[in-house]
């Protein structure tokens, strides 16, 4: 994914989560407003671990707690959790995983079984971020709440073992 199409979803992702938490009375106008501009500037210069509306309201702001973005997820839109931290990503998902993608929707494919692909996120209430994976996978999707902190570790983990993982070059004989 270029960084452009990359910046891109992030922003549609965020925007239509934003939007989905004032709808849901989880955040005010007013505060969405001030955390909106604070992502603008992280999506523009900081790391991807910071580049999250749902992060920078609960931790930066404190407009909303992590907490209930999640309880929403479970109880208003039916999807499970889970605790990355206790997943193994399945390998044929970790391979071919595009960590710009998962970065820019807070979400991390980690499982298929049965014609079934099992998604965690923690912006699953984004129409954006539905949109953008059920258009990459065939078949039903299973969405699972995740933390913000276990889905960035995950990832991290991912891009590093990938980092290690490239093959030596050869040296001729």
């Amino acid at each position: 994914m270029t960084p452009a199409k990359r910046r891109a979803l992030l922003l549609r992702a965020n925007r239509d989560l934003g939007a989905a938490l004032v709808d849901a009375n989880l955040v005010k106008v007013a505060k969405l407003a001030v955390a909106t501009e604070r992502l603008l500037e992280l999506a523009a210069t900081g790391p991807a671990r910071q580049a999250t509306l749902l992060g920078v309201l609960a931790y930066e702001v404190k407009a909303m707690s992590e907490e209930d973005a999640l309880l929403y997820l479970t109880e208003e839109q039916g999807a499970g959790l889970v605790d990355l931290r206790e997943c193994d990503v399945a390998e044929e998902m970790k391979a071919a995983l595009d960590l710009d993608a998962c970065w820019a929707t807070w979400s991390l494919p980690f499982d298929r079984e049965e014609g079934f692909t099992y998604i965690a996120t923690a912006h699953g209430m984004s129409e954006a971020v539905r949109s953008h994976w059920e258009k990459q996978y065939d078949g039903p999707i299973l969405w699972f709440g995740a933390t913000l902190d276990g889905i960035a570790d995950a990832l991290e983990k991912i891009a590093a073992a990938r980092t290690t993982a490239k093959p030596a070059e050869k040296t001729p004989a």
